[in-house]
């Protein structure tokens, strides 16, 4: 069975204290906290399809949307005639009587998937076009806009807009929780920029009870300054971003960015999953600059788990497919954190390095990061595009960071850096790593600590309390590393199952089966992960 993605903060954040039964042989600890405290579990929400029962508009080819939007009820469908185009911006009212939910959906609905699958573009005939114009949204709200639900919708700019900001904006830079939109939720929609244009953002999704299902974004780029498929910076949340294909060439998806305009608007109870992130290789080399693919810079209480991240080159950064860094972006929001990140059952393939964690802001004042779990992760590293080739670093203190159950498989080139760990904290160090049960493929320089080298001493001069235990390393020296670990010579010695075709669970002989902390196999549990192609077998789009 799969290891529980969290367990209850507090307490049960010790789990892997010496105490622990199975422990005490090869447990080794430094300092008084034996180990790292979990992160608080997000508020969630339902965003299932309960038709509405209330009356029927229908908008036929040059039928007015708006008139159509201000006039519907709460529990009312809107109907739009498939194939007709509408060109906004929209505005989504804020109705103040009845209750339920407006729906605004595609004439053709039932030749669309059901609930629950993703659409795609092939899916597109089957939809009504809502367009923006240049410099301008297809969407928008007002104060207080709420309960709507858009399905099967596709949404872009007009054909040879000079260029798009924000194709649907969900927020209006509030400065209070009382004026956010809520409860708004796309479902089976494809919304998608022009593939050679400047179309900077998909969505903004700066409201409350805010949800992207099912649906599929794409073509978000623009020359000089970064473009994302989905966007928050000043909300509340609950957030929910579940089974999408999302594309971009800057960041696929970022938390924050801007400064939020208050301390309660720092995007929180945030749920990713079941998404698949992809960057096309064309973006190598070309006018549109790649960075990473989901940038936490002001998030609390987040789960990431059951993704696929696949293609993230160096480029305008160093090719780190996830990002824990806390910016106070323009100095007018200290308030900025990042906190209570779970990290759990993803897949990345080719990209140039995994996770890159910094406890605080290198410009401007920020919190401190807090309470990061990374768990049973499939982390396929290749240094892409010249990237170091690092599956995890961590910069600039922090606290509470647990990396256990994963399972790394690095194929840069001999020629980069890469590492299963680069250190680089020793003036602010983290307090409480607990770094167990992970498998890592041979790298140059392995659980690294600059200018101190590799294993113990790297633990020591960056993090004032650890916990290192059974982690199998394959080609790192094992007298620099403390007791209680593995360190076969090759990958051969590891015993996965078919490897060359990205199994990479342990077959039954393997020395490391039920040998993790916890009785089970160590590295990631695959039973909850999808398996990856090999990092040198890609798609290329």
């Amino acid at each position: 069975m799969p290891r529980s993605i969290l367990s209850t903060p507090a307490s049960a954040g010790r789990f892997l204290a010496c105490a622990f039964a199975g422990l005490t042989a090869a447990c080794v600890v430094h300092g008084v906290a034996p180990a790292a405290t979990l992160p608080a579990t997000p508020q969630t929400f339902d965003t299932s399809y309960v038709a509405p029962t209330g009356a029927t508009l229908t908008v036929a080819t040059g039928g007015d949307l708006q008139a159509a939007l201000n006039q519907a009820q709460l529990g009312d469908t809107i109907v739009l005639q498939a194939g007709a185009t509408f060109t906004g911006p929209f505005r989504l009212p804020n109705k103040t009587t009845g209750s339920g939910w407006i729906y605004v959906v595609s004439s053709d609905l039932a030749n669309l998937p059901p609930p629950g699958q993703r659409v795609g573009p092939n899916d597109a005939a089957n939809m009504p076009k809502i367009v923006s114009l240049a410099y301008n949204n297809a969407l928008a709200t007002v104060a207080s806009s709420h309960h709507l639900r858009f399905v099967g919708i596709e949404f872009h700019p007009v054909a040879g807009a000079a260029e798009v900001y924000q194709l649907i904006a969900i927020g209006n830079s509030d400065a209070s929780p009382a004026t956010l939109p809520h409860h708004i939720v796309f479902d089976r929609c494809y919304v998608h920029g022009e593939p050679s244009a400047n179309d900077r953002r998909g969505i903004e999704i700066d409201g409350a009870y805010v949800a992207v299902v099912d649906s599929y974004i794409s073509d978000f780029q623009e020359a000089g300054t970064d473009s994302q498929g989905l966007w928050a910076y000043n909300t509340t949340g609950p957030l929910q971003i579940r089974d999408n294909y999302i594309e971009a060439a800057s960041e696929n998806v970022l938390f924050g960015g801007a400064d939020s305009h208050d301390a309660s608007l720092v995007p929180a109870d945030i749920e990713i999953r079941n998404n698949s992130f992809f960057k096309p290789l064309s973006l190598i080399g070309s006018r549109y600059v790649p960075k990473n693919m989901l940038e936490f810079k002001a998030a609390q209480r987040a789960l990431v788990t059951g993704n696929t991240f696949q293609n993230n080159p160096a480029g305008g950064q160093d090719g780190f497919a996830l990002l824990i860094t806390p910016r106070n972006q323009s100095g007018n929001a200290p308030w900025s954190v990042t906190s209570d990140i779970a990290v759990t059952y993803n897949t990345l393939i080719n990209v140039g390095s995994g996770f890159n964690i910094s406890g605080q802001d290198n410009e401007h004042p920020s919190q401190m990061t807090a309470r990061v779990l990374i768990r049973d992760n499939v982390i396929g590293v290749s240094g892409l595009n010249h990237a170091d080739g690092r599956a995890f670093q961590v910069l600039a203190g922090g606290s509470d960071y647990t990396i256990d159950h994963n399972t790394v498989i690095n194929g840069a080139p001999a020629s980069t850096a890469s590492a299963l760990m680069m250190a680089e904290s020793a003036t602010s160090k983290v307090t409480n790593l607990t770094f167990t049960n992970n498998l890592a493929a041979p790298t140059k320089y392995g659980f690294f600590g600059a200018n101190v080298g590799s294993g113990t001493p790297a633990l020591n001069a960056n993090f004032t309390s650890w916990v290192f235990a059974k982690n199998v390393i394959v080609g790192a020296p094992s007298g620099s590393y403390p007791s209680g670990n593995f360190f076969p010579a090759s990958i051969a010695e590891v015993g996965f199952m078919n490897p060359g075709s990205g199994n990479y669970s342990l077959a039954p002989g393997s020395s490391y089966k039920a040998a993790a902390t916890d009785g089970t196999d160590i590295g990631a549990n695959l039973s909850g992960v999808p398996l990856p192609s090999p990092p040198g077998n890609v798609s290329v789009k």
